[in-house]
């Protein structure tokens, strides 16, 4: 069964709180945060301090994706805000070993997100160090694209890899993701799906989680 990690992205900020516990009562297994610094990505969302202060209200494990340039700079304030999985660009970092290093040293999970046009040959040599593959399904930025159908091949072949080696490494994939091709994804190998407005945009969020976790 797949996990599900609700991206509070298209959730409404005005009622955080509310519909983080309604993505908890329908069983969402992480919440994912997506972090944007309108350097790396076209667009700015949060920081270490609100991450903070939504670790106060949910015990539900942190999925943080840095879509910002050079993270490495801010692992630690990650870290200390409540991140549980810490996941960083392939593209964003020059020395990506070192920083998946940080991460671990900090005791948290290291994931390694891929941008659509991004190859998975750029990440042959660290397979072995990482938790996660975060396959980006739309190009990163904005909540509420359409799924790019080539990425069909990049989870499946991933999948290949990861099996073939007998590697503990999770897929997860972010972008496009909806009700009707969650098992389809899921089917291709995918191991956690991010899902942002197919959940918080439903009318019933918790029914919605609960939809996804059957599925």
């Amino acid at each position: 069964m797949a996990k599900i990690s609700p991206s509070i992205l298209s959730s409404d900020f005005s009622k955080l709180g509310e519909e983080i516990r309604k993505i908890e009562e329908g069983g969402a297994d992480f919440v994912h945060l997506d972090v944007m610094d309108g350097i790396f990505v076209p667009n700015i969302t949060f920081g270490p301090p609100v991450i903070k202060e939504i670790r106060s209200i949910t015990d539900i494990p942190f999925d943080v994706h840095l879509m910002i340039d050079r993270p490495e700079r801010y692992i630690e304030e990650f870290v200390e805000a409540g991140a549980d999985i810490i996941t960083v660009h392939e593209e964003s970092t020059i020395h990506l070993h070192r920083t998946i290093q940080n991460i671990k040293n900090c005791g948290k999970k290291a994931g390694i997100s891929l941008n659509p046009s991004t190859p998975l040959e750029n990440i042959e040599y660290v397979l072995e160090d990482i938790d996660m593959v975060l396959i980006m399904t739309v190009n990163p930025g904005f909540g509420g694209q359409s799924f790019i159908p080539a990425m069909e091949r990049k989870i499946k072949h991933l999948r290949k890899i990861i099996d073939d080696r007998d590697l503990a490494i999770e897929i997860e994939v972010d972008g496009g993701i909806k009700l009707d091709n969650a098992k389809e994804v899921t089917d291709w190998g995918a191991d956690i799906l991010v899902a942002g407005s197919d959940i918080f945009k439903a009318d019933n969020i918790v029914e919605r989680v609960r939809l996804f976790k059957e599925v």
